[in-house]
């Protein structure tokens, strides 16, 4: 099979635990076993990854120079899938005990530039200030901002994903029997100009609808999407609380799930399989029971 395995958060970074290089590599190198035993299994396998915890830490540095200097956050956002997928390629190679390529690859996400995420900017990045701190930063950058409990911080575009042009690379190293980490961080947010030309955008791409676009264009036969979570729970945080071992594309679209946990997840898988795919939720240690149907919660 060919399966694409996008990466949450906790695969990096467990909450809790510090933002530092040591820290992420550890968890990677946890990851990369449970990734291995896909390959092991003789499944042709393509990974991607979250990466907002290192976008912020990249955002809040660059907050130490003038608001002219800052970097765009399409070369953050190139920054960040250099760096996480090093660490991935890295573990993994290690994890196959080097008898396979692992390649990473930057790469590009087409968005809409007439996408109505643009006239109403919602996913927060960087840090937090005080509200006049906010304002003064604001005017002199250029930012939209909103309010994020007590404080405020910078809110950008979450537009939806397009196209990924790179995909024609990724079949080419596919086809080579590479193990290919790409579209990091939902990938690198670019528009097309009026003369054909790309530019990159300010705006970040949801890592999960990006990860179901990819299995699509690349005629996946599974999307997993793994995270800390064992399964999509009905009435999750109650005492009748219940996995759910499976579920139809239909029967999810019913489900009502929080937009800043599950419900991204959901709407990805749930979008995959009903372009014919099978998806599957649940945690990264469970992976290849996932893609077996024996853990998660499968949406087919």
């Amino acid at each position: 099979m060919r399966v694409v395995a996008a990466l949450g958060g906790n695969a990096l970074l467990r909450r809790g635990e510090p933002l530092t290089a040591e820290a992420q590599r550890a968890n990677v190198r946890t990851a990369a076993l449970a990734l291995a035993s896909i390959i092991r299994a003789g499944h042709q396998l393509v990974v991607t990854h979250g990466n907002g915890p290192q976008v912020g830490l990249l955002a809040l540095q660059g907050a130490a120079y003038k608001p002219e200097e800052a970097y765009p956050l399409d070369v953050l956002g190139a920054e960040t899938e250099g760096m996480i997928g090093y660490i991935i390629e890295q573990e993994l190679e290690n994890a196959l005990e080097h008898d396979r390529p692992v390649a990473t690859l930057l790469t590009q996400v087409l968005v809409d530039s007439n996408d109505p995420a643009f006239a109403s900017p919602t996913k927060f990045v960087g840090p937090v200030y005080d509200r006049e701190e906010a304002e003064s930063r604001a005017a002199a950058a250029g930012w939209q901002i909103a309010a994020d409990g007590e404080k405020w911080r910078r809110v950008v575009a979450s537009p939806a994903p397009v196209e990924i042009p790179d995909v024609r690379v990724i079949r080419l190293l596919l086809d080579q029997g590479v193990v290919v980490i790409c579209a990091g961080g939902g990938g690198i947010p670019i528009v097309r100009r009026a003369d054909g030309s790309m530019a990159g955008v300010e705006a970040v791409i949801d890592k999960d609808a990006a990860s179901a676009l990819l299995a699509r264009q690349l005629n996946a036969d599974a999307l997993l999407l793994l995270t800390d979570v064992d399964a999509i729970y009905r009435d999750f945080g109650t005492d009748q609380a219940a996995p759910i071992p499976r579920l139809t594309p239909t029967e999810a679209q019913q489900l009502d799930l929080p937009a800043g946990s599950m419900g991204p997840k959901l709407a990805a898988a749930r979008d995959f399989a009903a372009h014919g795919g099978i998806s599957g939720i649940g945690q990264l240690a469970d992976a290849l029971a996932i893609l077996g149907g024996r853990a998660g919660t499968i949406i087919d």
